[in-house]
């Protein structure tokens, strides 16, 4: 029976999010860490907690424009299908954001300003939940198809939208993946205990249901001759990701034991799909370092707790942020403040201001054994490390693997160079307010375009391109725009 939303809820029921389960008993699996039951009537009291603000600034803090506040009120009333059809109106893939995205709508909320903010993300979780175990997200195919053929090359969250929605407006579209399996860094970045596989591949399942057609194990520029793609398409868009690695300048990267985020992370998720990994490595039983303090940084962390390493050391370069807002980062941005990240409350050592000078082959095995480093405290203009005072010049830290996620540099490779696709400075593909790229036809969209951000950036990268490219293709587009987009509808 529907309920009666009471203004002041936010007054009536504390914050309660969706938890986890136990730290220490979850490293002895690769289970997902969310706490798999969750309570609809505790959901229904979290979204009367939404006092449905006339300005919703909440909605200004997504980049897709999700219709928080109706969805809110629709849970609060226990109209579970209706608010299935409003998160899916902005966002084609909700689970993708609902379980992963940091939820910068959260910080944006009103009620954050002073109080807990309402717990956005479980909400949104909850109602993706609920629509899949109820079987209200089925496969919408279009009715009618236009005689337009698109490609799609990457097929991570940007690739994964711009597919579907230009499918849903008639266009014949197939996916191109160099990979064996689909969703990019959803599938083989995002470890299956954060992230569950079947998350995915439900999704895939309803795409190929809805026409779209998916062509594996295929390196667009080797594979496919950027001549074959483009002759093969009335357009192209490129959403390859952003997986280029920032390199580490320091000696002694060049050692065994060392290696980017992004070859270890995957290697556990084939082990977990019962493939093979040749060469493979895992932490067990060594002193593990991992060298960055993001999500990509964390994911490794945990998953060498589960590998059964013998000591884990998480580094970051910067300062550890303060308990408390500063007074330089007001409301509504997205809060600088320090929170113990989910593979930290597992357990491990968290250390702050190291700076790295060198990784040491001790034995002259040609393998890493010790990083050096030394502690500093850091000043800071515009946000910017400005310059440093040294605590400790000798730090020594003993590494026996060393795992670099520092960030990301751009798109690894350009497979339309040949056909005159250019890339920015940065290295991202280079797009006019289109999104289009010099070579008329040729998109891109996502990481690829914008430089490695969110998976809610890219979801909204993709509806937009899929809303330009559309546009290029008839003259006009019935497709949506995300609310941050550079390219709002016309009229």
């Amino acid at each position: 029976m529907p309920r009666e939303h009471h203004p002041d809820g936010y007054r009536t029921h504390a914050r309660r999010p969706i938890g986890k389960r136990n730290p220490e008993a979850r490293t002895d699996d690769y289970d997902e860490i969310w706490k798999p039951d969750w309570s609809p009537e505790a959901l229904q009291d979290q979204g009367e907690r939404c006092v449905d603000c006339g300005v919703p600034t909440c909605m200004s803090g997504c980049p897709i424009g999700n219709r928080i506040p109706e969805w809110n009120d629709l849970v609060h009333r226990s109209d579970w299908k209706d608010a299935l059809a409003q998160l899916h109106a902005t966002n084609n893939f909700p689970e993708f954001t609902g379980y992963t995205c940091p939820a910068p709508c959260e910080d944006a909320c009103v009620l954050a300003v002073n109080d807990d903010a309402v717990a956005i993300k479980s909400i949104e979780r909850a109602i993706v939940d609920k629509g899949w175990e109820e079987g209200w997200i089925q496969p919408e195919p279009p009715a009618e198809r236009t005689d337009h053929r698109v490609a799609i090359v990457g097929s991570g969250p940007a690739g994964l939208a711009a597919a579907q929605q230009l499918n849903r407006a008639g266009h014949r579209v197939t996916v191109y993946e160099r990979d064996d399996a689909v969703g990019g860094l959803m599938t083989y970045g995002i470890p299956d205990f954060k992230f569950a596989r079947h998350r995915v591949e439900r999704r895939v399942t309803q795409l190929r249901e809805e026409g779209i057609q998916f062509v594996m194990d295929t390196e667009v520029g080797t594979d496919l001759t950027p001549d074959q793609l483009r002759a093969g398409h009335d357009a192209v868009c490129l959403a390859i990701g952003a997986q280029q690695p920032r390199e580490l300048p320091v000696p002694g990267t060049d050692l065994d034991g060392v290696m980017p985020a992004m070859e270890y992370l995957p290697q556990e998720n084939r082990r977990r799909r019962g493939q093979s990994v040749p060469g493979g490595v895992t932490a067990k039983n060594k002193n593990v370092v991992v060298l960055g303090g993001g999500d990509t940084g964390a994911d490794c962390v945990a998953t060498a707790h589960r590998q059964g390493a013998e000591q884990v050391v998480q580094i970051g370069i910067n300062q550890q942020g303060p308990s408390d807002r500063p007074a330089d980062n007001p409301w509504p941005q997205a809060a600088q403040v320090y929170e113990k990240t989910y593979a930290q409350q597992e357990g491990g050592t968290e250390e702050f201001a190291v700076h790295t000078q060198a990784l040491e082959d001790l034995d002259g095995d040609g393998h890493v054994d010790e990083l050096r480093a030394e502690r500093v405290e850091w000043t800071y203009e515009n946000g910017r490390r400005a310059d440093k005072t040294v605590l400790n010049p000798d730090l020594r830290i003993p590494a026996d693997l060393v795992l670099v996620a520092i960030g990301f540099t751009g798109p690894q490779g350009n497979p339309l160079a040949s056909l005159g696709v250019e890339r920015a400075e940065d290295g991202t593909f280079a797009t006019d307010d289109r999104l289009m790229t010099d070579v008329d036809g040729v998109f891109a969209a996502g990481d690829a375009r914008m430089g490695a951000s969110l998976v809610v950036w890219a979801i909204g990268e993709g509806r937009d391109a899929a809303r330009q490219i559309d546009r290029y293709l008839t003259g006009t587009s019935d497709l949506p725009a995300s609310l941050q987009t550079p390219n709002p509808p016309l009229g």
